[in-house]
């Protein structure tokens, strides 16, 4: 009997070659070998991918720190890792696109609402169907904003900061998908109220996560927590003002205002 794999001669009682170290079958294919198979694969708590998935909330800094430090086998490698995240977080865009239903989240009823909600409806509209680009350009703005943070602890140069957010990254994008299939679909929450519940979700993961990788007490990550927040707050603010440069330039900004006066007079009209 030679292995399937690589054709490698085998001894009669061999249950994985040696050569190649693939398992030898002798059943033939049925339903109930084939879902034996698949439970395995993928439900098996010694599965790689099921071992990374729960170590990263279970002991992220154990993945993380690992794969910095060398360790590649034990779990699934950032790349793979990420490169999942982005495909599950593509059939989530088709289930929001599916069952989600228009949603004004201005007043329509002036002319103004009707501005602001174009602009809304616009950004929406990009930061769905290039949810995947978002995800992987939030990756070097956090190792950034991290590199900044804990400037003072040397533990990880920016490289191995990209690897971190990389995996925190990943690890709360599959959580989200999997929440979206569950709660849009069966319309448990709109969207909008679904989105903003998901951010906080998110921050604690990541103050989590860094917490046990960097080895700080509650105090340390709660000061460089706020620090952290303060930081964001300037960037937001910076943002806000760049945004309204770019939208005076491009005349939307002057229509908004026009609308807001013409929706004026026609009241005190």
């Amino acid at each position: 009997m030679n292995c399937k794999n690589c054709h490698t001669e085998l001894h009669e009682h061999d249950d994985y070659c040696r050569s190649c170290g693939g398992k030898v079958i002798r059943k033939r294919l049925t339903f109930k070998n084939l879902f034996e198979h698949v439970s395995e694969t993928f439900f098996n708590y010694d599965n790689k991918l099921l071992r990374t998935f729960l170590q990263l909330f279970k002991q992220p800094e154990d993945v993380i720190v690992g794969y910095i430090n060398g360790v590649r086998k034990r779990y699934v490698n950032v790349f793979s890792y990420f490169a999942l995240a982005i495909t599950i977080s593509g059939l989530q865009i088709l289930i929001i696109q599916k069952f989600q239903s228009d949603f004004n989240f201005y007043d329509t009823s002036t002319e103004m609402g009707v501005q602001q909600q174009a602009i809304f409806d616009k950004v929406n509209k990009f930061t769905t169907e290039y949810q995947s680009l978002v995800m992987m350009l939030y990756i070097p703005f956090y190792a950034l904003i991290a590199k900044v943070v804990f400037l003072r602890i040397k533990a990880f140069n920016y490289t191995e900061l990209l690897v971190v957010f990389m995996y925190t990254q990943a690890q709360i994008s599959i959580c989200i998908a999997f929440f979206t299939a569950i709660i849009i679909p069966l319309n448990l929450m709109s969207l909008p109220a679904y989105g903003m519940s998901i951010i906080p979700l998110q921050f604690f993961y990541f103050v989590y996560a860094l917490k046990r990788i960097y080895k700080l007490n509650n105090l340390q990550m709660f000061l460089r927590t706020m620090f952290f927040l303060g930081l964001l707050g300037v960037l937001f603010i910076l943002m806000v003002i760049v945004t309204v440069i770019l939208m005076f330039q491009s005349g939307q900004m002057q229509e908004m205002i026009e609308a807001q006066r013409a929706a004026r007079e026609a009241t005190n009209t």
